[in-house]
Protein backbone atom coordinates (compact mmCIF):
# COMPACT_ATOMS: atom_id res chain seq x y z
CA UNK A 1 0.00 0.00 0.00
CA UNK A 2 1.24 3.49 -0.86
CA UNK A 3 2.10 5.83 1.98
CA UNK A 4 1.44 9.59 1.83
CA UNK A 5 3.65 11.73 4.06
CA UNK A 6 2.47 15.30 4.79
CA UNK A 7 4.85 18.04 5.93
CA UNK A 8 3.05 21.39 6.49
CA UNK A 9 6.06 23.57 7.28
CA UNK A 10 4.36 26.95 7.67
CA UNK A 11 0.64 26.33 7.58
CA UNK A 12 -2.03 24.68 5.50
CA UNK A 13 -4.63 25.73 2.95
CA UNK A 14 -6.69 24.26 0.15
CA UNK A 15 -4.57 25.66 -2.67
CA UNK A 16 -1.38 24.41 -0.98
CA UNK A 17 -2.86 20.89 -0.93
CA UNK A 18 -4.01 21.28 -4.53
CA UNK A 19 -0.59 22.43 -5.75
CA UNK A 20 1.28 19.66 -3.95
CA UNK A 21 -1.12 16.94 -5.14
CA UNK A 22 -0.84 18.23 -8.72
CA UNK A 23 2.93 18.06 -8.48
CA UNK A 24 2.86 14.59 -7.00
CA UNK A 25 0.70 13.26 -9.86
CA UNK A 26 1.89 15.62 -12.61
CA UNK A 27 -1.76 16.59 -13.03
CA UNK A 28 -1.51 20.33 -13.72
CA UNK A 29 -2.91 20.02 -17.26
CA UNK A 30 -5.79 17.82 -16.09
CA UNK A 31 -6.82 20.38 -13.49
CA UNK A 32 -7.31 23.18 -15.98
CA UNK A 33 -10.52 21.53 -17.25
CA UNK A 34 -12.05 21.05 -13.79
CA UNK A 35 -14.23 24.23 -13.80
CA UNK A 36 -16.03 22.92 -16.89
CA UNK A 37 -16.47 19.46 -15.33
CA UNK A 38 -18.09 21.17 -12.34
CA UNK A 39 -20.28 23.37 -14.53
CA UNK A 40 -18.55 26.45 -13.09
CA UNK A 41 -17.64 28.48 -16.19
CA UNK A 42 -16.90 31.47 -13.94
CA UNK A 43 -13.80 29.69 -12.61
CA UNK A 44 -10.39 29.51 -14.24
CA UNK A 45 -7.27 27.63 -13.13
CA UNK A 46 -3.99 29.49 -13.48
CA UNK A 47 -0.63 27.82 -12.81
CA UNK A 48 2.43 29.93 -12.11
CA UNK A 49 5.97 29.21 -11.00
CA UNK A 50 7.03 30.68 -7.64
CA UNK A 51 10.06 30.48 -5.35
CA UNK A 52 9.84 30.02 -1.57
CA UNK A 53 13.16 30.26 0.26
CA UNK A 54 14.92 28.79 -2.75
CA UNK A 55 12.30 26.09 -3.37
CA UNK A 56 10.92 26.52 -6.89
CA UNK A 57 7.41 25.11 -7.21
CA UNK A 58 4.16 25.73 -9.05
CA UNK A 59 1.22 27.54 -7.51
CA UNK A 60 -2.28 26.51 -8.55
CA UNK A 61 -4.49 29.58 -8.40
CA UNK A 62 -8.22 29.33 -8.99
CA UNK A 63 -9.62 32.62 -10.28
CA UNK A 64 -13.25 33.53 -9.68
CA UNK A 65 -14.20 35.47 -12.80
CA UNK A 66 -17.13 37.05 -10.93
CA UNK A 67 -14.68 39.05 -8.85
CA UNK A 68 -13.45 42.38 -10.13
CA UNK A 69 -10.01 41.74 -8.61
CA UNK A 70 -9.84 38.11 -9.82
CA UNK A 71 -8.24 37.32 -6.47
CA UNK A 72 -7.97 33.82 -5.04
CA UNK A 73 -9.38 33.44 -1.54
CA UNK A 74 -8.20 30.29 0.15
CA UNK A 75 -4.52 31.17 0.40
CA UNK A 76 -4.66 31.16 4.15
CA UNK A 77 -1.97 33.79 4.43
CA UNK A 78 -3.39 37.27 4.02
CA UNK A 79 -4.25 37.63 7.66
CA UNK A 80 -3.84 41.33 8.04
CA UNK A 81 -7.30 41.82 6.55
CA UNK A 82 -10.55 41.67 8.51
CA UNK A 83 -12.65 38.54 8.36
CA UNK A 84 -16.10 38.51 6.85
CA UNK A 85 -19.44 37.59 8.36
CA UNK A 86 -21.15 34.25 8.10
CA UNK A 87 -24.85 34.66 7.24
CA UNK A 88 -27.62 32.21 8.05
CA UNK A 89 -31.31 31.76 7.25
CA UNK A 90 -32.32 33.30 10.55
CA UNK A 91 -31.01 36.64 9.34
CA UNK A 92 -28.32 36.80 12.01
CA UNK A 93 -24.79 37.74 11.18
CA UNK A 94 -21.93 35.82 12.74
CA UNK A 95 -18.23 36.37 12.61
CA UNK A 96 -16.80 34.36 9.77
CA UNK A 97 -13.93 32.03 10.47
CA UNK A 98 -12.30 32.13 7.06
CA UNK A 99 -9.28 34.15 6.13
CA UNK A 100 -10.05 36.06 2.98
CA UNK A 101 -8.93 39.55 2.11
CA UNK A 102 -11.77 40.98 0.07
CA UNK A 103 -15.32 42.08 0.81
CA UNK A 104 -17.20 41.84 -2.42
CA UNK A 105 -20.10 39.96 -3.96
CA UNK A 106 -19.73 36.56 -5.64
CA UNK A 107 -22.41 37.14 -8.20
CA UNK A 108 -25.28 34.67 -8.23
CA UNK A 109 -23.23 32.10 -6.31
CA UNK A 110 -22.88 33.98 -3.05
CA UNK A 111 -23.99 32.15 0.12
CA UNK A 112 -24.63 28.67 -1.26
CA UNK A 113 -26.24 26.17 1.06
CA UNK A 114 -24.44 22.89 1.59
CA UNK A 115 -27.22 21.19 -0.43
CA UNK A 116 -26.43 23.43 -3.41
CA UNK A 117 -22.77 22.51 -3.23
CA UNK A 118 -23.70 18.81 -3.03
CA UNK A 119 -25.85 19.23 -6.17
CA UNK A 120 -22.88 20.76 -7.99
CA UNK A 121 -20.72 17.81 -6.99
CA UNK A 122 -23.36 15.22 -7.90
CA UNK A 123 -23.66 16.71 -11.40
CA UNK A 124 -19.91 17.04 -11.94
CA UNK A 125 -18.07 14.97 -14.53
CA UNK A 126 -15.85 13.19 -11.96
CA UNK A 127 -15.68 9.66 -10.56
CA UNK A 128 -18.08 8.41 -7.91
CA UNK A 129 -15.19 8.09 -5.46
CA UNK A 130 -14.13 11.69 -6.06
CA UNK A 131 -17.74 12.81 -5.48
CA UNK A 132 -17.81 10.90 -2.19
CA UNK A 133 -14.51 12.44 -1.02
CA UNK A 134 -15.63 15.96 -2.01
CA UNK A 135 -18.91 15.65 -0.11
CA UNK A 136 -17.22 14.25 2.99
CA UNK A 137 -14.82 17.21 3.11
CA UNK A 138 -17.68 19.71 2.74
CA UNK A 139 -19.64 17.85 5.41
CA UNK A 140 -16.69 18.23 7.80
CA UNK A 141 -16.68 21.99 7.21
CA UNK A 142 -20.46 22.22 7.51
CA UNK A 143 -20.46 20.28 10.79
CA UNK A 144 -17.79 22.58 12.23
CA UNK A 145 -19.70 25.72 11.20
CA UNK A 146 -22.94 24.26 12.54
CA UNK A 147 -21.44 23.57 15.96
CA UNK A 148 -19.70 26.94 16.20
CA UNK A 149 -22.80 28.96 15.29
CA UNK A 150 -25.34 26.58 16.87
CA UNK A 151 -27.26 26.50 13.59
CA UNK A 152 -28.58 23.31 11.91
CA UNK A 153 -26.21 22.32 9.14
CA UNK A 154 -28.92 22.49 6.46
CA UNK A 155 -29.65 26.15 7.33
CA UNK A 156 -26.09 27.45 7.10
CA UNK A 157 -25.33 29.70 4.17
CA UNK A 158 -21.71 29.09 3.27
CA UNK A 159 -19.97 32.26 2.20
CA UNK A 160 -16.33 32.17 1.13
CA UNK A 161 -16.15 28.39 1.37
CA UNK A 162 -18.90 28.20 -1.28
CA UNK A 163 -17.10 30.52 -3.68
CA UNK A 164 -15.91 29.16 -7.02
CA UNK A 165 -12.26 28.99 -5.96
CA UNK A 166 -12.89 27.09 -2.74
CA UNK A 167 -15.19 24.58 -4.47
CA UNK A 168 -12.59 23.89 -7.13
CA UNK A 169 -9.84 23.61 -4.50
CA UNK A 170 -11.77 20.98 -2.55
CA UNK A 171 -13.11 19.01 -5.53
CA UNK A 172 -9.71 19.20 -7.24
CA UNK A 173 -8.04 17.74 -4.15
CA UNK A 174 -10.73 15.04 -3.98
CA UNK A 175 -10.13 14.06 -7.62
CA UNK A 176 -6.39 13.74 -7.01
CA UNK A 177 -6.76 11.92 -3.67
CA UNK A 178 -9.02 9.45 -5.48
CA UNK A 179 -6.34 9.02 -8.16
CA UNK A 180 -3.73 8.19 -5.50
CA UNK A 181 -5.81 5.17 -4.51
CA UNK A 182 -5.62 3.36 -1.18
CA UNK A 183 -3.27 5.18 1.18
CA UNK A 184 -1.80 5.07 4.63
CA UNK A 185 -1.26 8.71 5.58
CA UNK A 186 1.26 10.16 8.01
CA UNK A 187 1.69 13.83 8.92
CA UNK A 188 3.95 16.12 10.84
CA UNK A 189 2.19 18.52 13.28
CA UNK A 190 0.56 21.61 11.78
CA UNK A 191 1.66 25.19 12.49
CA UNK A 192 -1.54 27.17 13.20
CA UNK A 193 -0.03 30.55 14.18
CA UNK A 194 -1.11 32.55 17.20
CA UNK A 195 -2.50 35.86 18.34
CA UNK A 196 -5.80 37.48 17.42
CA UNK A 197 -7.48 38.22 14.12
CA UNK A 198 -9.59 41.34 13.66
CA UNK A 199 -13.11 40.67 12.38
CA UNK A 200 -16.15 42.87 11.91
CA UNK A 201 -17.41 41.50 15.22
CA UNK A 202 -14.17 42.19 17.07
CA UNK A 203 -11.11 40.14 17.85
CA UNK A 204 -11.13 36.37 17.55
CA UNK A 205 -8.40 33.98 18.70
CA UNK A 206 -6.23 32.10 16.24
CA UNK A 207 -7.14 29.54 15.04
CA UNK A 208 -10.61 30.94 14.42
CA UNK A 209 -13.54 28.96 15.88
CA UNK A 210 -14.57 26.79 12.89
CA UNK A 211 -10.95 26.05 12.04
CA UNK A 212 -10.28 25.11 15.66
CA UNK A 213 -13.19 22.65 15.50
CA UNK A 214 -11.74 21.04 12.40
CA UNK A 215 -8.32 20.82 14.03
CA UNK A 216 -9.60 18.79 16.97
CA UNK A 217 -7.63 15.54 17.10
CA UNK A 218 -4.89 16.99 14.87
CA UNK A 219 -1.43 17.61 16.31
CA UNK A 220 -0.76 21.37 16.18
CA UNK A 221 1.74 23.94 17.39
CA UNK A 222 1.66 27.74 17.41
CA UNK A 223 4.99 28.59 15.78
CA UNK A 224 7.10 31.68 16.33
CA UNK A 225 5.31 34.19 14.08
CA UNK A 226 1.97 35.79 14.83
CA UNK A 227 -0.84 35.41 12.36
CA UNK A 228 -3.27 32.83 11.06
CA UNK A 229 -1.75 29.91 9.18
CA UNK A 230 -4.51 27.35 8.63
CA UNK A 231 -7.70 27.77 6.59
CA UNK A 232 -10.84 25.71 7.15
CA UNK A 233 -10.35 24.12 3.73
CA UNK A 234 -6.81 23.02 4.55
CA UNK A 235 -7.87 21.72 7.96
CA UNK A 236 -10.83 19.81 6.49
CA UNK A 237 -8.75 18.10 3.80
CA UNK A 238 -6.19 17.04 6.40
CA UNK A 239 -8.95 15.78 8.70
CA UNK A 240 -10.44 13.75 5.88
CA UNK A 241 -7.07 12.09 5.24
CA UNK A 242 -7.02 11.10 8.94
CA UNK A 243 -3.23 10.92 9.23
CA UNK A 244 -1.09 9.18 11.81
CA UNK A 245 1.06 11.81 13.54
CA UNK A 246 4.38 10.00 13.48
CA UNK A 247 7.52 10.15 11.35
CA UNK A 248 7.70 6.84 9.47
CA UNK A 249 10.82 5.25 8.05
CA UNK A 250 9.81 5.80 4.46
CA UNK A 251 11.32 4.82 1.13
CA UNK A 252 10.29 7.93 -0.82
CA UNK A 253 9.48 7.52 -4.49
CA UNK A 254 8.61 11.16 -5.22
CA UNK A 255 7.83 14.47 -3.51
CA UNK A 256 6.11 17.70 -4.52
CA UNK A 257 5.52 21.15 -3.04
CA UNK A 258 2.40 23.29 -2.86
CA UNK A 259 3.17 26.95 -2.10
CA UNK A 260 1.09 29.50 -0.20
CA UNK A 261 0.87 33.17 -1.16
CA UNK A 262 2.50 34.87 1.78
CA UNK A 263 6.17 34.73 2.75
CA UNK A 264 7.31 33.72 6.23
CA UNK A 265 10.69 33.22 7.82
CA UNK A 266 10.48 29.54 6.95
CA UNK A 267 9.42 28.18 3.55
CA UNK A 268 5.69 28.67 3.10
CA UNK A 269 5.14 25.36 1.33
CA UNK A 270 3.38 22.08 1.92
CA UNK A 271 5.48 19.06 0.98
CA UNK A 272 3.77 15.80 0.09
CA UNK A 273 5.80 12.62 -0.38
CA UNK A 274 4.66 9.29 -1.74
CA UNK A 275 6.48 6.07 -0.94
CA UNK A 276 6.43 2.82 0.99
CA UNK A 277 7.11 2.04 4.61
CA UNK A 278 10.37 0.15 5.04
CA UNK A 279 10.11 -3.27 6.66
CA UNK A 280 12.25 -2.03 9.54
CA UNK A 281 9.53 0.42 10.53
CA UNK A 282 6.55 -1.87 10.05
CA UNK A 283 5.87 -0.48 13.42
CA UNK A 284 5.77 -3.05 16.18
CA UNK A 285 4.66 -1.52 19.46
CA UNK A 286 5.14 -2.61 23.02
CA UNK A 287 1.90 -1.94 24.92
CA UNK A 288 2.02 -1.87 28.72
CA UNK A 289 -0.21 -1.18 31.67
CA UNK A 290 0.06 -1.78 35.42
CA UNK A 291 -2.88 -3.51 37.11
CA UNK A 292 -3.12 -3.47 40.90
CA UNK A 293 -6.87 -3.86 41.30
CA UNK A 294 -7.80 -6.55 38.77
CA UNK A 295 -8.81 -10.04 39.79
CA UNK A 296 -6.44 -12.64 38.34
CA UNK A 297 -9.34 -14.72 37.04
CA UNK A 298 -10.41 -11.77 34.85
CA UNK A 299 -7.00 -12.01 33.17
CA UNK A 300 -7.40 -15.73 32.48
CA UNK A 301 -7.81 -17.77 29.31
CA UNK A 302 -10.89 -15.96 27.95
CA UNK A 303 -9.24 -12.54 28.27
CA UNK A 304 -6.00 -13.83 26.76
CA UNK A 305 -7.75 -15.47 23.81
CA UNK A 306 -9.69 -12.28 23.04
CA UNK A 307 -6.52 -10.18 23.34
CA UNK A 308 -4.95 -12.29 20.59
CA UNK A 309 -8.12 -11.97 18.51
CA UNK A 310 -7.81 -8.17 18.73
CA UNK A 311 -4.40 -8.38 17.07
CA UNK A 312 -1.87 -8.83 19.88
CA UNK A 313 1.17 -10.61 18.46
CA UNK A 314 2.21 -11.85 21.88
CA UNK A 315 1.74 -10.88 25.51
CA UNK A 316 3.00 -11.57 29.01
CA UNK A 317 1.59 -11.08 32.50
CA UNK A 318 4.27 -10.44 35.12
CA UNK A 319 3.67 -10.26 38.83
CA UNK A 320 4.74 -6.88 40.20
CA UNK A 321 4.86 -5.04 43.50
CA UNK A 322 2.99 -1.79 43.02
CA UNK A 323 3.06 1.44 45.00
CA UNK A 324 1.99 1.21 48.65
CA UNK A 325 3.12 -2.41 48.60
CA UNK A 326 0.09 -3.62 46.65
CA UNK A 327 0.53 -6.83 44.62
CA UNK A 328 -0.31 -6.43 40.96
CA UNK A 329 0.47 -7.40 37.39
CA UNK A 330 2.36 -5.82 34.51
CA UNK A 331 0.47 -6.60 31.31
CA UNK A 332 2.76 -6.33 28.27
CA UNK A 333 1.67 -6.98 24.69
CA UNK A 334 3.13 -6.59 21.21
CA UNK A 335 0.98 -5.15 18.43
CA UNK A 336 1.46 -3.98 14.88
CA UNK A 337 0.67 -0.38 14.00
CA UNK A 338 -2.55 -1.49 12.28
CA UNK A 339 -3.76 -3.33 15.40
CA UNK A 340 -2.42 -0.90 18.02
CA UNK A 341 -5.72 0.91 18.56
CA UNK A 342 -7.84 -2.24 18.81
CA UNK A 343 -5.41 -3.83 21.28
CA UNK A 344 -5.28 -0.70 23.46
CA UNK A 345 -9.05 -0.25 23.34
CA UNK A 346 -9.63 -3.88 24.29
CA UNK A 347 -7.35 -3.61 27.32
CA UNK A 348 -9.02 -0.39 28.47
CA UNK A 349 -12.48 -1.90 28.04
CA UNK A 350 -11.74 -5.23 29.73
CA UNK A 351 -9.40 -4.42 32.60
CA UNK A 352 -9.36 -1.84 35.39
CA UNK A 353 -6.58 0.09 33.62
CA UNK A 354 -7.19 3.82 33.23
CA UNK A 355 -4.22 4.41 30.98
CA UNK A 356 -1.83 2.62 28.65
CA UNK A 357 1.69 3.42 27.52
CA UNK A 358 3.02 2.25 24.19
CA UNK A 359 6.18 2.82 22.25
CA UNK A 360 7.76 1.47 19.06
CA UNK A 361 10.25 -1.35 19.48
CA UNK A 362 12.68 -3.05 17.14
CA UNK A 363 12.93 -6.78 16.84
CA UNK A 364 14.88 -9.34 14.85
CA UNK A 365 13.01 -12.47 13.87
CA UNK A 366 14.26 -15.71 12.37
CA UNK A 367 13.19 -16.90 8.96
CA UNK A 368 10.44 -19.45 9.41
CA UNK A 369 8.20 -21.82 7.54
CA UNK A 370 5.16 -23.82 8.59
CA UNK A 371 3.99 -27.13 7.20
CA UNK A 372 1.52 -29.85 8.03
CA UNK A 373 3.43 -33.04 8.91
CA UNK A 374 1.80 -36.45 8.69
CA UNK A 375 2.71 -38.71 11.62
CA UNK A 376 1.59 -42.15 12.70
CA UNK A 377 -0.75 -40.38 15.13
CA UNK A 378 -2.20 -37.81 12.74
CA UNK A 379 -1.43 -34.51 10.99
CA UNK A 380 0.34 -31.85 13.07
CA UNK A 381 1.47 -28.37 12.08
CA UNK A 382 5.21 -27.88 12.54
CA UNK A 383 7.09 -24.58 12.45
CA UNK A 384 10.71 -24.65 11.25
CA UNK A 385 13.01 -21.70 11.99
CA UNK A 386 16.47 -21.05 10.58
CA UNK A 387 19.13 -19.50 12.84
CA UNK A 388 21.67 -16.92 11.56
CA UNK A 389 24.25 -19.69 11.16
CA UNK A 390 21.88 -21.76 9.04
CA UNK A 391 20.83 -24.34 11.62
CA UNK A 392 17.20 -25.43 11.73
CA UNK A 393 14.91 -25.93 14.71
CA UNK A 394 11.48 -27.51 14.62
CA UNK A 395 8.54 -26.82 16.91
CA UNK A 396 5.18 -28.53 16.80
CA UNK A 397 2.09 -26.40 17.44
CA UNK A 398 0.82 -27.10 20.95
CA UNK A 399 -2.87 -27.01 19.99
CA UNK A 400 -2.31 -29.77 17.42
CA UNK A 401 -0.25 -31.80 19.89
CA UNK A 402 -2.99 -31.55 22.51
CA UNK A 403 -5.75 -32.51 20.06
CA UNK A 404 -3.91 -35.52 18.64
CA UNK A 405 -2.62 -36.71 22.04
CA UNK A 406 -6.15 -36.81 23.47
CA UNK A 407 -7.47 -38.61 20.40
CA UNK A 408 -4.70 -41.23 20.33
CA UNK A 409 -4.29 -41.66 24.08
CA UNK A 410 -0.59 -40.71 24.14
CA UNK A 411 1.21 -38.08 26.17
CA UNK A 412 1.89 -34.67 24.70
CA UNK A 413 5.56 -35.00 25.67
CA UNK A 414 5.93 -38.30 23.82
CA UNK A 415 4.26 -36.88 20.74
CA UNK A 416 6.33 -33.70 20.85
CA UNK A 417 9.62 -35.60 21.10
CA UNK A 418 8.72 -37.93 18.25
CA UNK A 419 8.19 -34.96 15.93
CA UNK A 420 10.81 -32.43 17.01
CA UNK A 421 13.47 -35.06 17.59
CA UNK A 422 13.10 -36.60 14.14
Amino acid sequence: MNTLYIEPFSGLSGDMFLGALCGLLEAYDDLEGLPQKLNLPDGRVEITSVEKNGIVCRHVNVVDLNEPTNAHHDHGHKHEHPHHHHKHDEGHSHSHSHDHPHSHVHGSHEHRHLSEIIDLIDNADITDSARKISKEIFQLIGKAESEVHNIPIEKIHFHEISAVDSIIDIVGCAVLIDRLGSLTTYSEPVCVGHGMVDTQHGLLPIPAPATAKLLQGIHCYKGDEKGERVTPTGAAILKYLNPIFESPTLKIDRSAYGPGKKDFIGPNVLRLSLGTISQASSAIYSVETNLDDSSSELLGSDFQAQLLEQGAIDFTLTQALMKKGRPGHLLSALASHEDLKSVCDFILENTTAIGIRYYPVSRKILDRTEEAVSTEFGTIRVKTVTTPSGKERRKAEYEDLSRVAKKQGVSIMELKQSIEGS
